[in-house]
């Protein structure tokens, strides 16, 4: 067996799910049960939020060191659930280390939705957040107009490899900006309605979640990292919002 191509596969199916969200326990886990399935004789498994540790020896290989560095999150239950599916069928022994990699590499370049779809969910989402919020159907339609801004925006930060922290704080400056002119356009529009359910795409819930999960299973560095992550994108929200609003009075608007 060709053991620096399994460990590398092994890293490359934490590596996505790291990236994609998954919890810490999770993703060691996984790791664990892909080396133990091949008859390594000793393996230590060792994740963090920025990266991955892994260590096999075994008499006929020796000792294999790789650690691998991840410097971008995301939210992907779906490619959590597609790695999970791979590591499924290779400890039972329906793929070999070869097509397991090569499975792993689609999924890592596969494109989910494109932005057409991403404007859809930005609309609805927004747009039914209004409704939830006590908004009438002027103020859906406003927050679904927002999304899309939030969308376009998002996109542009994107493409600019902006960090983090700039894309939600540019997102949530836009999103302000078109709620407040809207506000001026359309009388009687529900502005808070609007902003508010504008920026719930924007929540962390999901890492606020797993930062919780990984606390209380005791990866408290993980955990620690996780809630530091959803309070800067909360961070970035609120400066954003408020930049927006403080920008518009500037501009001679009413907030």
């Amino acid at each position: 067996m060709d053991y620096q191509a399994l460990v590398d596969m092994a890293v490359m199916a934490g590596e996505i799910m790291l990236v994609s969200g998954a919890e810490v326990y999770r993703i060691e886990d996984t790791i664990s049960r892909i080396l133990k399935k091949s008859g390594v004789e000793h393996s230590e498994v060792f994740a963090l939020a920025t990266g991955i540790f892994v260590t096999i020896s075994d008499p006929h290989a020796g000792v294999i060191t790789v650690v691998k560095r991840v410097d971008r999150h995301s939210t992907n239950l779906n490619r959590i659930y597609s790695v999970n599916n791979v590591s499924r069928k290779f400890c039972r022994g329906e793929m070999t280390v070869e097509e397991a990699m090569a499975e792993l590499t689609r999924i890592a370049g596969e494109v989910q939705y494109g932005f057409f779809h991403k404007c859809i969910g930005y609309v609805m989402t927004t747009g039914f957040f209004a409704i939830l919020f006590g908004g009438r159907w002027i103020d859906c339609l406003a927050a679904g107009m927002v999304g899309f801004v939030l969308a376009l925006v998002g996109e542009a930060a994107a493409r600019l490899h902006l960090n983090d922290f700039c894309q939600n704080a540019a997102g949530s400056f836009a999103l302000a900006m078109a709620a407040m002119l809207l506000s001026c356009i359309v009388p009687g529009l529900n502005q808070d309605a609007v902003i508010i359910s504008a920026i719930m795409p924007l929540v962390p819930g999901v890492t606020f979640t797993s930062a919780i999960r990984d606390t209380l299973n005791g990866d408290y560095s993980s955990g620690v990292a996780k809630a530091a992550e959803a309070v800067v994108v909360a961070l970035a929200v609120a400066s954003g919002v408020g930049a927006g609003m403080m920008a518009f009075r500037m501009m001679g608007g009413i907030v």
